[in-house]
């Protein structure tokens, strides 16, 4: 027995795929991820199995999750890329202060080395 529930995309060459099936004699609910690529094509190794005797509570499980506390999360993930990005800019400007300070001294080497000719 296999009943597919659905699926998510997770990118473009997988999909999450949420089914109902009996496996070894026992009925439960798989989670897993299935691939579409040159060398191979089906379900990988990722992913997990939830029995019918524990469906119950997993599903307590997520319906206990707050749909706000992934909000949270993606402000975190927003700010970590702003603070990298804010590294990234000053990192520049201290590289182009550097490559200006390099400058200043070989041009006073090429006035010293002029002036003592």
């Amino acid at each position: 027995m296999e009943k597919d529930i659905g699926k998510i995309k997770k990118n473009e060459n997988t999909d999450i795929i949420v089914r109902i099936d009996d496996f070894g004699g026992r009925v439960g609910l798989t989670i897993r991820e299935y691939v579409t690529g040159d060398k191979y094509t089906g379900f990988t190794k990722s992913g997990t199995r939830i029995s019918a005797e524990n469906f119950k509570e997993f599903k307590e499980l997520i319906n206990n999750i707050n749909e706000g506390e992934f909000a949270v999360s993606e402000k975190m993930d927003k700010s970590k890329k702003e603070k990298k990005q804010k590294k990234l800019a000053e990192d520049e400007i201290k590289e182009e202060k550097i490559k200006e300070e390099d400058k200043d001294i070989e041009d006073d080497s090429d006035r010293i080395e002029e002036e003592n000719f």
